[in-house]
């Protein structure tokens, strides 16, 4: 006799163990992309895509080769360009993933809910690209290395080639968590960036990872180091209430770096760290970030 008839037992399907009954697992096929509570993450990332009519494509940067959706329908209105955080970069605290790349792109979900004619998302280095197309990939740009120079230079790169297919327009920078570090450090490095959105945006790497009591990044830049070369451009820090990860506090204490005469800190009700941003982004993206007037001059 079969001991476990009637126990759901384990079927893998794209890399990911789920359990079910023969019934159970028929349900799962029919549904495709359905069925298993982890997808496959390129599969994810295409379906975010895909209805929002954002095409993949694979960027030389020099060093990186790395992954991008974008739409650019009207050349001749500003270019919106989305960061995504730093994924999978940890499995523990003390252990890191061999694969940053994220198993729900919460970057890529805020740009598909993004209707502006021209949006783009940057996946970080080593996410999404085969290993084999990015030789210098490796464990330190996706943990102490991850805000290094280089990172930087490779994806204000990208900001720059789809900037020139929107020429003279203004570019509009978010990011979220670790990107929100990339959207600062890039911002600092250009001109023509009139806006700058982060969400649960870690702004202040060596505050998050003393909360954390995790090592510090000597390789890495930190974004609040650049906040006064950013402060006269508008920008919002989003922050969810419930976020444990990168709590309000460090979004806060970037504001008071940065002078706060065009920067924003708002701390979002019922939002944690990775979960609900994509659902609020439409409302949360009407707040226009504005510097305020000052009297007297």
């Amino acid at each position: 006799m079969n001991g476990s008839r009637g126990i759901p037992q384990p079927v893998r399907l794209a890399g990911t163990v789920c359990f079910g009954t023969a019934a159970a697992l028929l349900a799962i096929f029919a549904g495709a992309l359905g069925g298993c509570a982890m997808l496959d993450p390129g599969a994810h990332a295409e379906s975010l895509a895909e209805p929002a009519h954002l095409h993949r494509e694979l960027m030389e940067t020099g060093l990186f080769e790395l992954t991008t959706f974008s739409r650019i329908s009207q050349p001749g209105k500003p270019l919106r360009v989305y960061i995504e955080g730093d994924g999978r970069a940890w499995l523990s605290r003390t252990e890191p993933s061999l694969d940053p790349t994220p198993r729900r792109a919460t970057g890529l979900a805020l740009a598909a809910k993004d209707p502006a004619p021209n949006v783009v998302y940057l996946a970080r280095p080593c996410q999404f690209t085969p290993r084999a197309m990015n030789p210098p990939c490796g464990i330190p740009y996706w943990t102490g290395k991850r805000f290094a120079p280089e990172v930087i230079e490779a994806m204000n790169d990208a900001v720059s080639q789809f900037a020139a297919r929107t020429p003279g327009e203004p570019v509009e920078l978010v990011g979220y968590s670790g990107g929100g570090a990339i959207a600062v450090l890039i911002a600092a490095r250009r001109s023509d960036v009139t806006s700058i959105r982060t969400v649960a945006g870690n702004l202040d790497d060596e505050l998050v990872n003393r909360m954390h009591h995790v090592s510090s990044m000597p390789d890495s830049a930190n974004a609040i180091d650049s906040a006064r070369r950013v402060a006269n451009i508008p920008q919002i820090h989003f922050s969810g209430a419930l976020d444990r990860v990168v709590p309000p506090a460090v979004a806060r204490r970037f504001v008071e770096a940065a002078g706060g005469h065009c920067a924003r800190a708002l701390t979002v009700p019922g939002l944690a760290h990775e979960r609900g941003w994509s659902g609020r982004w439409p409302v949360l993206l009407k707040i226009a970030p504005t510097c305020a007037l000052t009297s007297g001059k």
